[in-house]
């Protein structure tokens, strides 16, 4: 992906009622690099992740989207990101292929993806025309991180991506962040396991924003 996007932080800050969650963060993230994004359980990984996406507002600080000099408003940041964590939810009623083709009406597939080639990246022929709702905890975080990897976006954010994933599916997910990461999309992962993000990623610690 030629086109450049930059999330610009500062002095980020949230709390609930009178918990700080994290304060004084300032850091700029680039397309084209993969930031871990670690520290213990309740050390507001996720909610990092959940207020650079737009989905919670910040407590105080600033945070500004440009992509090729241009910027992008907090309401539209949307349109750019795809996100996988196991707290989001598939639809239950849906097969497998509505799951996709539903998606990607909304979305725009990665160059040469189509929905037959994504149900064979997920291996889950066999289960094509299965109701999500009777998937395994593990098959419906592969589809849900298979909605990230395929989408054609500028952002991917990964929170604790090997949630529920057992070892051959742990496999594939680190097979599919690897391409991932030569498709030219910042990519922000939210975990404590140093597996689930590559060596070269610029780690950074909640531990330090308290």
């Amino acid at each position: 992906m030629a086109d450049q996007l930059i999330i610009e932080v500062s002095e980020l800050a949230k709390r609930y009622n009178r918990e700080w969650i994290f304060k004084n963060f300032t850091q700029t993230f680039r397309s084209g690099q993969t930031y871990a994004i670690t520290g213990p359980n309740g050390s507001g990984k996720s909610t990092l992740l959940q207020v650079l996406w737009g989905q919670l507002p910040q407590s105080g600080g600033k945070i500004s989207y440009v992509k090729n000099n241009t910027a992008i408003t907090v309401d539209d940041v949307f349109r750019y990101v795809s996100v996988a964590a196991p707290y989001m939810d598939l639809i239950e009623e849906f097969t497998l292929t509505e799951q996709l083709q539903f998606h990607f009406k909304l979305r725009k597939p990665r160059t040469g993806y189509t929905i037959e080639s994504m149900i064979g990246k997920l291996y889950m022929t066999d289960s094509r025309d299965k109701q999500i709702s009777n998937f395994s905890s593990g098959m419906k975080q592969r589809v849900k991180l298979g909605l990230a990897f395929f989408t054609e976006t500028d952002v991917i954010f990964l929170d604790e991506p090997g949630t529920n994933l057992d070892e051959k599916a742990f496999a594939w997910y680190k097979e599919n962040l690897a391409e991932a990461t030569q498709t030219g999309s910042m990519i922000l992962i939210a975990s404590n396991q140093k597996s689930e993000y590559p060596d070269n990623a610029e780690v950074i610690s909640m531990t330090s924003y308290k």
